[in-house]
């Protein structure tokens, strides 16, 4: 007779506990509500929570949530200029991608595993990419072939060509448009570039907004009509999807890649740019930077919850526009994978932008970054350690729908056990609900038992479309999945163990105040190899033991390998100017206690300077003054925000002035404003237009993102190293 330590077959037992109101109700007569639900005035939070989780998508959300990872292209006059945010003031001429090839953008994309291409048609410079009929900013009058392309018309050709779902991004906020602030005309003028795009290109899968609002050409703000705006997408191309100023996708709430462990797609949330849905979420105080949209808590303020589900915009590079000098800040395989499992893997969709260069094509360390994380997922998923499995046993209480959708009942503690036929290893789980049927589960365990003890190996809350958990590998003779509390009936389509393979961390690189360069590697025994000129590491470049010193600055390249040197990660690169050794604060507004002026120039970005929030504030501006101790000739500065996800203090608009003698000063740019900050809080690099020689230099905070008295700076450092250098 076999022991249980000697089984050759896992036995999956799922128990399921579920104590939501109206969890007995027969599944095939219970309503369902697309898109949404208001509830009874008189509705408790139990019937709150059932009405909830009746809640579905409607088609086209589906449909979209089905593709999990999409592509962004942001590509304009910005890609030449070097900007984030242009003006509109740039002329057609500086548009001319002599290597345009929209084929091997889609095919890039593809082969990474996206099933959808969306391209910034206009962005905020009001540049159109197609000939529009509406304004001669556009490609129509640029050299790029003789004024006679069409962006768009290439990038719908081919996304047919590879089979690729298409869509596009439109900026209300227009920065060259001159009727911009007036407000009925120039939503005439909105509505007319829109129908355009809706009717020129065939099928249209995604309507991208963003909810810019800001001074137009003639210093005016616009209103924009977004009710006409969503009823002309509605009217043209009705399987869009209009996001995320829309009413049918949401923005996670930051462009850092990573969404919320708790992610539920019924909110209370509610969508778009409407007054009546402002007015909403003006009473609930909510965001879609908000922490909890979906919970109990929220459900028992709301009146109504809409089914508004999360899509995690990021960018593979620090900016969204192409920049040169961030060829080496591409995101490595280890960091894509890492987004994935905080995005897809926490019920929400990845939108990556991949912004191509001057030549029109997606850059080469772009492209090995994407095939690297597309060889990860296809040896992720190679091997259901489940596939063929089916319930079984005494108690079994199961359904497998027409749709091969596995569902359990709700009646009391019920279990459905899964047979494997050999003992497996693995790493990473993945669950998913039939959202069709509403999303339900609000919390979750898995255990795993070795010979007769069952331990508890993870935790989870929200499942929806997709749940990933990854943990250290384990071997168990049995793993059961424990729904510890759910909205009704769970309907649980997919429960899948697989085996990650290994992945090689990235290095960190650090250097203090003194210059010290470290180099450190959470991926263990690695041997990082390491070069200070620029070139590649390899296998032959110096091994890192102790801290290299770099004073003067210079391009720190390394890359850390593995298994007798034989596997390798990416290569990591970071870009130091002078250390600040010698730098001594001239001056500075008195700081809160324990967030000092000399955090800013300490080497460190987990330190931080910061003016007081409370008690007696000053408020903006906030200046700085540095001694550099040295004469030295600026190319430009840089800031980098506070390091924590609290973006309280970040600077948005700012002047920069530079002197020989600390008497005499220049300003080395009119007032500046650090582009996209507020939702993309990554270190700022500012170039001037010509050099300056200086000894002192002086920032001046003039307002933060969120309009706060206060200033929080992590580091504070210059650019002397020429533009031809650090590229």
């Amino acid at each position: 007779m076999k022991t249980i330590s000697s089984l050759s077959k896992i036995i999956i037992a799922v128990l399921l506990a579920l104590f939501a109101a109206g969890c007995g109700r027969n599944e095939k007569t219970k309503t369902l509500f697309s898109g949404g639900v208001i509830f009874p005035d008189t509705a408790s939070l139990a019937t709150k929570e059932m009405m909830a989780s009746q809640v579905v998508p409607f088609e086209r959300q589906y449909e979209w949530q089905k593709l999990e990872m999409t592509a962004f292209i942001h590509f304009t006059v910005n890609t030449f200029t070097n900007k984030e945010w242009g003006d509109g003031t740039e002329p057609e001429s500086v548009f001319n991608p002599t290597e345009f090839d929209a084929g091997q953008w889609v095919r890039t994309l593809q082969e990474a595993g996206m099933k959808m291409v969306i391209i910034t048609a206009k962005h905020h410079d009001g540049f159109c990419l197609w000939p529009t009929e509406t304004t001669e900013h556009s490609v129509k009058n640029s050299p790029w072939r003789d004024g006679k392309g069409d962006v768009l018309k290439d990038l719908r050709s081919a996304c047919d060509r590879y089979g690729m779902k298409f869509g596009i991004y439109l900026s209300p906020w227009d920065r060259n448009a001159k009727s911009y602030g007036d407000s009925p005309e120039y939503n005439r003028f909105f509505l007319a570039q829109l129908n355009e795009l809706l009717t020129w290109y065939g099928r249209v899968d995604e309507v991208w907004f963003d909810g810019a609002c800001a001074e137009g050409p003639n210093g005016k703000k616009q209103e924009y009509d977004w009710e006409a705006y969503y009823g002309l997408v509605h009217t043209l191309q009705p399987d869009a999807v209009i996001a995320v100023m829309g009413e049918d996708v949401r923005w996670v709430g930051t462009e850092s890649g990573y969404g919320r462990d708790t992610e539920w797609s019924v909110t209370a949330l509610a969508p778009g740019g409407k007054n009546d849905m402002k007015e909403i979420n003006g009473k609930l105080g909510l965001s879609p930077s908000s922490p909890d949209l979906g919970s109990s808590r929220i459900l028992d303020r709301a009146d109504r919850v809409f089914w508004y589900p999360s899509e995690v915009d990021v960018s593979i590079r620090p900016g969204w526009f192409y920049h040169p000098e961030e060829d080496n800040r591409v995101k490595s395989v280890h960091k894509l994978v890492d987004i994935y499992f905080s995005s897809v893997g926490k019920n929400s969709l990845l939108l990556l932008n991949v912004p191509p260069d001057r030549r029109g094509l997606i850059n080469e360390n772009d492209m090995a970054s994407l095939k690297g994380f597309r060889s990860y997922l296809d040896s992720l998923y190679s091997v259901d350690m489940l596939k063929g499995s089916r319930p079984y046993g005494q108690g079994t209480s199961y359904a497998i729908d027409n749709d091969n959708t596995t569902s359990w009942s709700p009646e009391g503690k019920v279990s459905a056990e899964f047979a494997a036929p050999v003992s497996i290893t693995f790493n990473v789980a993945m669950l998913q609900e039939d959202i069709t049927k509403g999303q339900h589960v609000d919390s979750f365990t898995l255990d795993i038992r070795k010979g007769y003890e069952w331990e508890h190996l993870i935790s989870g809350t929200t499942i929806g479309y997709k749940r990933l958990l990854r943990f250290p590998s384990v071997t168990a003779d049995e793993v059961r999945l424990n729904i510890i509390s759910s909205r009704g009936r769970a309907h649980i389509s997919t429960f899948s163990l697989f085996r990650s393979p290994e992945i090689i961390a990235d290095p960190i690189i650090n250097r203090d105040k003194e210059g010290n360069i470290t180099l450190l590697s959470e991926s263990p025994y690695a041997v990082i190899k390491y070069t200070l000129d620029g070139s590649e590491p390899t296998r032959n470049s110096p091994s890192w033991l102790n801290p290299v010193a770099l004073p003067d600055g210079g391009i720190v390249k390394c890359r850390s390998y593995i298994n007798n040197m034989s596997d390798s990660g990416s290569t990591c690169t970071e870009i130091f100017d002078i250390a600040p050794a010698k730098w001594k604060i001239v001056k500075a507004d008195a700081p809160a206690i324990g967030y000092e002026a000399e955090n800013m120039i300490d080497g460190d970005i987990r330190t931080m300077y910061h003016t007081p929030w409370d008690g007696e504030i000053k408020g903006m501006p906030h200046e700085v003054t540095i001694d550099m101790g040295e004469v030295v000739t600026l190319y430009g500065f840089t800031y980098t925000p506070r390091y924590d996800e609290n973006k309280s203090g970040t600077v948005e608009r700012y002047s920069f002035y530079v002197s020989e003698d600390g008497i005499k000063w220049t300003n080395t740019l009119s007032p500046g404003i650090f582009d996209n900050i507020k939702n993309n809080p990554v270190k700022q690099t500012v170039m001037f237009s010509k050099p300056h020689t200086c000894r002192y230099f002086r920032f001046i905070a003039r307002t933060s993102i969120n309009n706060e008295k206060w200033v929080s700076i992590a580091e504070i450092g210059v650019v002397t190293m020429p533009p031809s250098v650090r590229h």
